[in-house]
């Protein structure tokens, strides 16, 4: 194979110079490169819903936008597309949390299973639409997720229960829940899991 494309939402563990698959290039939703490639950016999404004589409003745009990958702001494309699928049979459809139930959700109820009192004061910060400061391990592999509690907000980061607002500081990013669709799992899912 000459070239090839992994995807997911960790680092390839073992992958090194000394390694049978080495060379790679890392991507990570904090990169410039690539940044509008990870989502489909405001344009996109006004001309998906444009082709089906649709129009982006306040409603779509709070439940499915809010992730900020590189230098662009990107809206979900699991939601968009579910959403317009949706609209096509049933005009008077609302928006609705289709990227949720996408995937499992076992490994982030297992770092809730083992939150102190801080990660849930800080949980509910989030919740009340304030950010929270954390250093981020964006080379985390599968191998190390469960080697810190610390290691929960890479996990929420990566796999797109929180995005970033700005730039890293002094190593930080300043976190917070990136629509209404994920608010509205924390408030159910992963409130209910504390309980």
């Amino acid at each position: 194979m000459e070239r090839g494309l992994l995807t997911g939402i960790t680092r390839v563990s073992k992958e090194s110079i000394f390694s049978d698959l080495n060379n790679l290039e890392v991507v990570t939703t904090t990169s410039e490169k690539y940044s509008g490639s990870f989502g489909f950016t405001e344009e996109e999404t006004k001309q998906t819903l444009e082709y089906y004589d649709l129009s982006l409003n306040d409603e779509v745009k709070s439940m499915y936008d809010g992730y900020h990958f590189g230098n662009a702001d990107i809206y979900c494309p699991w939601d968009v597309i579910n959403y317009v699928e949706h609209l096509r049979y049933d005009p008077e459809a609302e928006p609705e949390a289709f990227w949720i139930n996408s995937s499992g959700n076992d490994l982030v109820k297992r770092f809730i299973d083992k939150a102190d009192a801080t990660t849930r004061d800080e949980i509910e910060q989030l919740i009340a639409e304030k950010t929270v400061e954390k250093r981020l391990r964006l080379d985390l592999t599968y191998d190390e997720i469960d080697n810190s509690i610390d290691n929960l907000w890479s996990v929420l980061f990566t796999t797109g229960y929180l995005t970033r607002t700005g730039g890293a500081v002094n190593g930080a990013y300043r976190l917070v829940i990136p629509n209404r669709e994920i608010r509205e799992v924390f408030i159910i899912q992963i409130q209910e899991w504390f309980k």
